[in-house]
């Protein structure tokens, strides 16, 4: 069944989606929609589902039910995690996950969009246009001065930002971003918050965040999705959630008052 919402059909969208496990109910009738070229910001108070949505998207785990269909038409559910991959969704753990023995230039190589297997990506010998889009890739994430580094002798941010790099090189056309800003110093933080920003509109983009500050940077005059108990509670600008009687209940912590 094609999604559609307002005869609409979005890259991404999620309805009536449902998964539990052993008893405890991680996504409760969760309903998402993303546009194409969309930088969305997704929060929430730990527990609320946003890592059990991420692991739907990229298929970890399968939905109890509902449906979740990418550029209009294709069953997410109903494929493996590869060709999920090979549709052009990337996914970036909060814990970089880079190869630390190899440079960064040959983790940039073994990401490059195609089948290779490991051995054949790092003797594979790229073209001018493939350099140049690596060459591309390291100045966006400002890593021209260390593309012969070992990924390993990296600081924490730049991690983040090779990793964050290696999903451009796999030219994925939706890049999960999980939790960036963790870990990172307040520069690193409003460095990432820069990258993300330059990618918006060239690519779709999803970030878990839970630094405020930071969700501040890139969320400015975008929309934020906030969820709790594995369902969307609302969505609307950084104030509009931030001052949303329900986010300051459960979210921020705050009691509710008595009447």
């Amino acid at each position: 069944m094609k999604i559609e919402s307002t005869q609409k059909t979005f890259l991404l969208a999620a309805e009536g989606v449902n998964k539990s496990f052993s008893g405890f109910k991680a996504i409760n009738n969760l309903n998402f929609y993303l546009d194409t070229g969309e930088l969305r910001t997704v929060i929430g108070p730990n527990g609320a589902g946003k890592t059990s949505f991420l692991d739907l998207i990229t298929g970890r785990t399968k939905p109890d039910s509902g449906t979740i269909e990418f550029e209009g038409n294709v069953s997410i559910p109903k494929l493996n995690e590869y060709e999920i991959y090979r549709l052009g969704i990337g996914r970036k753990f909060q814990t970089p996950t880079v190869y630390t023995d190899h440079t960064v230039w040959e983790n940039l190589l073994l990401s490059l969009e195609g089948s290779r297997g490991v051995w054949a990506s790092l003797f594979h010998q790229p073209n001018s246009t493939e350099r140049d889009r690596m060459d591309e890739i390291l100045a966006t994430i400002n890593l021209v001065s260390q593309r012969h580094w070992k990924a390993g002798a990296l600081a924490h941010g730049q991690k983040q930002w090779l990793e964050i790099g290696m999903l451009l090189a796999q030219n994925a056309k939706l890049l999960l971003v999980d939790e960036p800003a963790a870990g990172m110093t307040d520069t690193e933080t409003h460095k990432t918050g820069e990258l993300l920003l330059s990618l918006a509109g060239k690519h779709t983009i999803v970030v878990i965040e839970h630094d405020m500050v930071f969700v501040r940077q890139i969320a400015a005059g975008r929309k934020v999705t906030v969820l709790h108990q594995g369902s969307v509670l609302c969505e609307g600008s950084v104030d509009e959630v931030q001052n949303d009687e329900r986010v300051l209940d459960v979210y921020l912590g705050r009691k509710k008052r008595s009447n």
